[in-house]
């Protein structure tokens, strides 16, 4: 039924789940929702309108379609982290007022955090988590503000938010939207949860020397996963943290100081050193242990490729005569392939590989037989005729790379003793500010687009699309195996998101708002937004080895230019 309007009043139409009814102009989203279905008006903590996320207290001025996003939408989980995260802050300003915090990195379902110059202890962590569940049953408000640019400046300098005034002062807008409770004012980049009392399920978990804030898994919305700690996982964070400090950089705002200061080419060099002398103690390692078979394996756009031929280079130095083999070259052929959710072939899955002839060929290749090693044709979906012969030199080793390279499937033929494994992924360590981080997904992303539109010809509203698949591979098959690696390897850049942006933001500026992509590809804008931009005599500083090369171009691996 249609809500009485007084007479007069404009009216709007509203559409949800295809039901449309007649509302008064300036009816919340929530308000909307709540009649159109209102079984879902609990669950739902945002929705997409016209092209992008709007709040649930949002206002409505004219006809138009709703979609309400749970914790089952990324955009959904975004809101709840973002509102929990405020939360967090809140708890630390009521009982703790003059401690800093900083939000460093995911893991798993969670997010690690450590107040600065200090430790948390057990007690500490009890206090917050009570105090925070207190202020969910309170069912508080998050009051929006519109702040001019000045104000929210000013604001942040007198409370000692140094690093939230520094990256708005990069922001080219008017006016800012705060949050607020009580005294309690945050700036958070997105669309926050309509109230604390939304935010039910969290938990706090210590982890010294600071602390995991733990959230639900999308399977399972309504409970906090149970915290699994990964040492190695959080260990090559901390090793980042420290390329942080010696590049003099843990902001956005950091880095623009570098661009503004025309240092911004002495920043690439210093950070491709950097990571070189990284992949070099590796390589040092593998020696050490007289590994034979190197397992290079992790997440879509991380680099693995580039950091398998780097790595290779840095083994020559030593006197070893690598092999790559790419398991890409071992998918059976396309119509053999199991069958994902949407009925079509599932290349993440490890039944995908052919697995018995990768084991023949590596059996061969440790034998030093001359193996003809296969190539796939993704185009064709099934191997071409012609092979590549290789012979593994006595000295080795061989360099095995894809996503499946550590799976129990693909290593249990191999002797343990003599394999050596390496996760690989981009894990940005520069945040936003203090209380934001930036997200791994969305590098990963950024690169991706870029790579799939200059090389494949792929659009960014296809690449965005497949997306979620992709991810939900990465959280079957590749996430659960990472601890077993020997090493993991951060192929992030500090300096990229600048070059990124430079490559990807005119592409991601053509995706129509009325395209679902719109979402993402908006999200992702106002992101690279807080970046300066640079040009091309700048990324003509970056080395045509580097890992950043191969999603912009010019690798000097690839014969792709």
């Amino acid at each position: 039924m249609n809500q009485q309007t007084p007479e007069n009043q404009p009216t709007i139409r509203i559409t949800y789940q295809g039901r449309t009814e007649s509302f008064p102009q300036g009816v919340t989203a929530l308000e909307a929702i709540r009649t159109l279905a209102p079984a879902e008006a609990e669950r739902v903590l945002c929705a997409m309108c016209g092209g992008v996320c709007v709040e649930l207290g949002e206002p409505l001025r004219k006809d138009c379609t709703l979609n309400g996003l749970s914790y089952l939408q990324e955009e959904g989980r975004r809101v709840y982290e973002r509102s929990l995260r405020f939360l967090l802050l809140l708890s630390m300003k009521r009982l703790f007022p003059q401690k800093r915090v900083r939000i460093l990195n995911s893991v798993g379902y969670g997010v690690y955090l450590r107040v600065l110059e200090e430790d948390m202890d057990h007690a500490m962590v009890r206090a917050l988590e009570t105090d925070m569940r207190a202020l969910v049953a309170q069912d508080l408000p998050f009051e929006k503000e519109t702040w001019s640019r000045e104000e929210a400046l000013g604001y942040f300098r007198d409370n000692n938010y140094p690093d939230k005034a520094e990256i708005l002062r990069y922001r080219p807008v008017k006016n800012i939207r705060m949050y607020r409770i009580g005294e309690m004012r945050e700036y958070f980049y997105g669309a926050m949860a309509p109230s604390t009392g939304y935010l039910k399920y969290f938990s706090l978990k210590p982890h010294f020397p600071g602390m995991v804030l733990c959230m639900p898994s999308p399977a399972e919305p309504d409970r906090p996963a149970p915290y699994l700690p990964r040492p190695k996982h959080l260990r090559v964070f901390s090793e980042s943290q420290e390329w942080c400090r010696i590049l003099g950089v843990s902001n956005v705002a950091d880095v623009n100081h570098m661009i503004e200061k025309g240092k911004f080419r002495e920043f690439i060099r210093v950070n491709e050193a950097l990571q070189d002398k990284s992949i070099a103690r590796i390589a040092d390692e593998i020696v050490g242990r007289n590994a034979q078979i190197v397992l290079v394996f992790g997440p879509s756009s991380s680099g693995k490729t580039t950091f398998a031929h780097r790595l290779a280079v840095h083994l020559r130095v030593l006197g070893k005569r690598p092999q790559l083999v790419s398991l890409d070259d071992f998918y059976k052929p396309r119509a053999m392939a199991p069958l994902g959710p949407d009925g079509q072939p599932d290349l993440e899955h490890v039944d995908a590989l052919d697995i018995p002839y990768l084991s023949e060929c590596i059996e061969q290749l440790l034998s030093a037989e001359m193996v003809q090693m296969p190539r796939f044709d993704f185009v064709s979906g099934k191997r071409v005729p012609e092979t590549t012969p290789m012979m593994l030199a006595g000295n080795g080793p061989l360099i095995l790379e894809g996503i499946h390279a550590l799976n129990d499937r693909v290593t249990a033929e191999l002797p343990e003793q003599l394999t050596y494994g390496i996760y690989v992924s981009a894990l940005p360590c520069i945040n936003l500010d203090n209380h934001n981080r930036i997200r791994t997904t969305d590098v990963r992303l950024l690169r991706r687009i870029t790579r799939d539109a200059k090389f494949r010809g792929t659009s960014p509203e296809t690449t965005i699309d497949m997306w979620p698949s992709v991810r939900a591979g990465e959280e079957k098959w590749i996430f659960p195996n990472q601890e077993k690696a020997d090493v993991m390897f951060n192929t992030s850049l500090h300096y990229e998101l600048p070059v990124l942006k430079h490559m990807s933001f005119s592409l991601l500026s053509t995706i129509p708002m009325s395209r679902p992509e719109s979402l993402v590809a908006h999200r992702l804008l106002k992101f690279l937004q807080y970046f300066l931009s640079i040009d091309d005599r700048v990324t003509d500083e970056i080395p045509h080895l580097s890992i950043l090369r191969e999603f912009i171009g010019e690798c000097s691996f690839y014969d792709r230019h």
